[in-house]
């Protein structure tokens, strides 16, 4: 009997993983396959018809419950981290400079590179060709965490 419950328990882990975890993989599903019809083989074999028409309607009680349960938006909403990250690594360069500031290449951007602007580092893009280190560049514009620059002659 220790088997039969073992069996039926095994399958509805297997069900709620199919369901949550391995959605689509059919792995969970093929083993709660398995798990189920061995505990109602072995209850129709060892103990007889009787038990083994309770274990059927067992395991089809049970397998319905957690699916319910498993599919109920709620259940899963307390594992779920709810809080929101409001900060980032780093400030967007469109927060502390503007188009038209002007500062120097640190390194050559080829066409990446970092540029200083009123004593900060940012990392940079030239729009033309390739500038060397030590040019005067001026901000013509932004992308994602990037400053886009050109050369000034």
């Amino acid at each position: 009997m220790v088997y039969i419950i073992l069996l039926i328990v095994l399958g509805i882990l297997f069900l709620v993983a199919e369901l949550v975890f391995l959605s689509g993989s059919f792995f969970g599903t093929a083993l709660s396959i398995v798990c189920f019809g061995g505990s109602i083989w072995l209850a129709f074999t060892q103990y007889g018809t009787m038990t083994g028409i309770v274990t059927v309607i067992v395991v089809a009680l049970l397998s319905l419950i957690a699916t319910v349960i498993s599919l109920r938006a709620k259940t899963w909403q307390r594992l779920a981290l709810s809080q929101e990250i409001e900060s980032s690594s780093m400030e967007l360069p469109e927060q502390t400079l503007r188009e038209g500031d002007r500062g120097v290449t640190v390194s050559r951007l080829s066409p990446m590179g970092k540029i200083e602007v009123g004593g900060k580092i940012y990392e940079a893009k030239s729009a033309d060709a390739f500038i060397d280190q030590k040019c005067e560049i001026e901000v013509t514009g932004f992308e994602n965490f990037s400053v886009i620059v050109r050369k000034i002659k």
